[in-house]
């Protein structure tokens, strides 16, 4: 991609997250580039190992031991403050502290593994409240109060008092965006957030997140392998498969016409796709995503591919730019004589 974007509230620009293990390297993320624009959501879409969730947190610098950045920028410029390379910071800097939770919040997949047990709602949340905003007891606490009936928790002002066992999961769910959202953050990324949530509390979290979206005008980046999630929330996608994006484009165009066979076959392996008889198994991907420990020389989805071409396997294809460097692949099938 080109140089990073100095309009974009989050710019990343060739982000490589490296985990260095006993038998050799897992690149985890290798060479990852896309742009968070303000109020817009720009959903990351791929299977479980495709990297979705280390590129999540490598922006926050939260990678799990022996995970690290080796490469690339990740430039944040917030509305009205300084630029600043989030790659560039230490993970346990000042710094990289002063943007965690505030300017930029994380919603994780599990909420009872982030959430503590022995602590109410409302220490938590005003936790954040005091440390980011320095806020006295009695404002912190009708921020939370705020927050709470924001995310459409039922009694506000009794659930505040609660501990997180005592809430179903979509409540849980709905405490960790009231404590994502509690200082008000430039950009909220959301990781898996409706894992182990049943369809209809599902569809209430996605339309939760896009309605606060609305009304806050905080930019989205939403880390999910829901298609249908993707239908109705992004504006844009990047599709990422065995630790690179190959595919970037608007909903519309990624979803209508999808250019990678990655992406048309996540597409139409989608619940209501197509119409299966009784007793007829739904389409799939054959195969698994390969390791990220032996990457190979041409494209990770070779073997899974049913276009596949012999350059498939011996070299990576170039990034194929289209629409006026809107639109993006990683195949050479889209590239001029690539497929011959």
């Amino acid at each position: 991609m080109s140089a990073p974007s100095t309009s974009a509230l989050l710019s990343v620009r060739h982000l490589s997250t490296h985990f260095a293990v006993r038998n050799g390297v897992i690149k985890a993320v290798d060479d990852v580039s896309f742009d968070v624009e303000h109020g817009q959501t720009l959903c990351v879409v791929g299977e479980s190992g495709s990297g979705k969730s280390v590129t999540a947190r490598s922006i926050l610098q939260i990678v799990d031991e022996p995970g690290r950045i080796v490469a690339g920028t990740m430039l944040f410029n917030p509305p009205g403050g300084v630029s600043v390379d989030l790659a560039k910071l230490h993970p346990r800097s000042k710094e990289i502290r002063q943007v965690r939770g505030a300017a930029i919040a994380m919603i994780f997949q599990e909420p009872m593994s982030s959430l503590s047990p022995v602590h109410t709602v409302g220490n938590q949340i005003t936790e954040v409240l005091r440390l980011h905003r320095h806020m006295s007891k009695a404002d912190s606490r009708a921020r939370c109060i705020e927050l709470l009936t924001q995310v459409e928790i039922p009694n506000p002002e009794r659930a505040i008092d609660r501990y997180t066992f005592e809430f179903s999961g979509g409540m849980r769910q709905r405490v960790m965006i009231a404590m994502a959202l509690a200082c008000k953050p430039d950009v909220l990324i959301a990781d898996e957030p409706t894992t182990a949530l049943d369809v209809t509390v599902q569809a209430q979290i996605f339309d939760l997140i896009a309605e606060l979206r609305e009304r806050t005008g905080t930019a989205v980046l939403l880390i999910t392998h829901d298609m249908g999630a993707i239908a109705e929330m992004a504006d844009r996608v990047a599709v990422m498969y065995a630790g690179r994006i190959v595919e970037e484009g608007s909903a519309a165009e990624v979803l209508q016409l999808p250019m990678h066979p990655y992406t048309q076959g996540l597409i139409a392996c989608a619940p209501g796709r197509r119409t299966a008889g009784f007793g007829e198994p739904l389409l799939e991907i054959p195969g698994t995503v390969p390791s990220l420990l032996e990457r190979g020389r041409g494209c990770a989805f070779a073997d899974r591919c049913s276009q596949v071409q012999p350059r498939c396997r011996d070299e990576l294809p170039p990034e194929t730019r289209l629409d006026g460097g809107r639109r993006r692949v990683l195949c050479w099938l889209h590239v001029p004589g690539g497929s011959a």
